[in-house]
């Protein structure tokens, strides 16, 4: 059986552009963003790769006909080759209904809920609806989809299945949360034998979104929300949280069953309405690094204290063992070290397709374990790689190389020679893009597409936010580590492995001033492990950095600049590589100097 997952739409930035008030890259940011597509083959994840790293466009909400094309290209098929369409989104008429009813219940004056229903509906109608989505198909791609081969998964089953198959399709128990979905924005639940059970009584509406709040608290502080949360996590480790914290004290306030609410529901028209809360309660913003730390820090306890009280009531309802948390909300991989540690359960996994970028995996995984088969064999899933895009040989990389005007020469070295050299470079305050195979699928860097560096020297996180990254000097960079070597370094508590770097640890004191430049300003670090199964060109090059300067890890971070998506092609990183401070690119197993530089 072939299944297609696609999430994307063609209207869609415009219509929340043009009635919905989202400017510049925001209009991206609220429904249909890290567009992709996937494709399952037989129970195989054999491709998939995000919109944004194909139309250059950072988190790209348009429909994926580049990466659908890609996946049928690369998988040998045609449209007519496959068996069911799998959409992550289900607004059926019943959502709809319930879409209207909340605002119809909102205290609000009647003509703004007329507006705003108008809105809603063109939004429905042109964009999300069944007959909308299968339009948009066929107008993009020319071909026209069977309506009883396409399945509409609804969005947070997706994502759980999506953690799911990338975690063996084990029975698991499973948190999802992120800004919302058709009308929730969390639940819970359990997946026995392919089959989700949600524990209804713990849904979370839209409205009481804790990622739309701290969506709103990204806002606040300046930056763009359902983008740069990060920020707020990196900044937290700069300050304690208030005590009392004020959005315990005063905004959120915790439910039976595990659910929550707000002292007022998020307006879903004025993505301010919260900030003269924020202002009450912690003074008139500043742009100020402590103002903003403060404010961060106490967001970030927030969070931790509403999972957790998630948690606790997810464990009084299943007997399972493991977990899995997915969604948005679980790529706060500050939160996820604690959120695991005072839970009962024995694991706890954050997929490298957490965030949207997953949902097409989980969808047409969603599709194929619930149509029957003829066959009557139990499905399970293969292990899973990250790598599942693209790739480009030799001959495109030369190529490449040749077309950029002189700027750069080249040597062409043995793998065992790209080991050596790259090891060598490294015991120096250098900055390497890190380039091979097919490139990694979500938004961590996972070593295929990366920059790296010596955690050694502890201003070479300047260097790299300043010269190279071109962002915040607060931000923090996570480093790579052998899996076997992790607990040595690291206090990981009950985890052994964290290979998406969905985690974050104490880095063990006698090891401060061996990695000052991987270790934040609290003393952790958000860790990556790597073992030689799953990268071996990165894992002997780390044995053999290590052999040489006695430092177990690297700094790792995605190869791409501030506002840019992850480089894709040869000539992605090449530009890249030319347009920053990047001292040399390992192109494959080409070793890649600026003209000037080697001059």
């Amino acid at each position: 059986m072939i299944v297609l997952g696609c999430n994307g739409f063609t209207r869609v930035s415009g219509i929340f552009a043009e009635h919905f008030g989202a400017v510049g890259s925001e209009r991206h940011y609220l429904l249909g963003h890290d567009a992709g597509a996937s494709l399952l083959v037989d129970g195989e994840l054999v491709a998939a790769v995000e919109e944004e790293r194909l139309n250059r466009e950072k988190k790209t909400s348009d429909f994926p006909f580049n990466s659908v094309k890609w996946c049928l290209e690369y998988a040998g098929l045609r449209f007519s080759d496959i068996d069911l369409i799998a959409i992550p989104w289900n607004f059926s008429a019943e959502v709809l209904d319930r879409m209207l009813l909340g605002i119809t219940s909102t205290p609000m004056a009647s003509s703004a809920k007329l507006d705003l229903i108008g809105d809603i509906g063109k939004l429905f109608t042109e964009v999300v609806s069944h007959d909308a989505i299968l339009a948009d198909f066929a107008a993009r791609t020319g071909f026209t989809p069977d309506p009883d081969r396409v399945v509409f998964v609804p969005h947070h089953l997706a994502h759980a299945m999506t953690g799911y198959y990338v975690a063996g399709m084990k029975d698991t128990a499973f948190l999802v949360s992120d800004g919302r979905a058709e009308v929730f924005s969390s639940l819970m639940g359990e997946i026995r034998d392919g089959r989700i059970r949600v524990f209804d009584e713990s849904t979370i509406a839209a409205e009481s979104s804790i990622g739309l709040l701290f969506g709103a608290i990204t806002r606040y502080l300046g930056f763009v929300p359902n983008n740069d949360e990060y920020k707020i996590m990196g900044l937290s480790g700069f300050a304690e949280p208030p005590v009392p914290n004020p959005f315990l004290e005063h905004i959120v306030e915790l439910q039976e069953d595990g659910r929550y609410t707000f002292c007022r529901p998020l307006e879903t028209d004025n993505p301010r309405s919260f900030d003269p809360l924020f202002e009450q309660h912690f003074g008139p913003v500043q742009d100020t690094i402590e103002y903003k730390a403060r404010v961060a820090a106490a967001a970030q306890e927030m969070l931790t204290v509403v999972t957790s009280h998630q948690l606790r009531a997810l464990e009084a309802k299943t007997d399972l063992n493991h977990l899995l948390f997915e969604g948005g909300v679980a790529l706060n991989c500050l939160n996820n070290t604690p959120l695991f540690e005072g839970s009962r359960f024995d694991d706890m996994d954050v997929s490298f397709g957490a965030s949207d970028t997953g949902i097409t995996i989980g969808a047409a995984v969603h599709a194929w374990v619930n149509h029957p088969d003829s066959t009557g064999n139990e499905k399970s899933a293969p292990p899973v790689s990250p790598y599942l895009g693209p790739e480009y040989d030799d001959s495109v990389i030369e190529q490449a190389l040749r077309e950029s005007g002189g700027r750069v020469e080249w040597t062409r070295l043995s793998d065992d020679e790209v080991i050596a050299q790259v090891a060598e470079l490294l015991t120096e305050k250098v900055v390497i893009g890190w380039y091979e195979g097919r490139i990694e699928h979500g938004p961590r860097a996972l070593g295929h597409r990366s920059i790296l560096a010596n955690p050694k020297f502890p201003d070479i996180k300047d260097i790299i936010n300043t010269r190279v990254k071109h962002r915040e000097p607060f931000r923090p960079f996570a480093p790579i580590v052998l899996e076997s070597d992790a607990p040595k370094i690291f206090e990981m508590g009950r985890k052994t492995r964290s290979p998406y770097m969905t985690f974050v640890f104490p880095v063990r004191p006698e090891f401060h001033d061996v990695i000052p430049g991987a270790t934040h300003v609290d003393g952790t670090s958000r860790v990556q492990t790597i073992t030689a199964q799953d990268t071996p060109r990165l894992a002997a090059l780390l044995h053999r950095f290590t052999a040489l300067t006695d430092v177990p890890c690297l700094i790792n971070t995605s190869f791409n600049v501030a506002g840019e998506p992850i480089v894709c092609s040869p000539a992605d990183a090449l530009n890249c590589f030319l347009g920053t401070e990047i001292d040399y690119l390992m192109l494959g197993n080409y070793l890649v100097t600026k003209a000037e530089a080697s001059s």
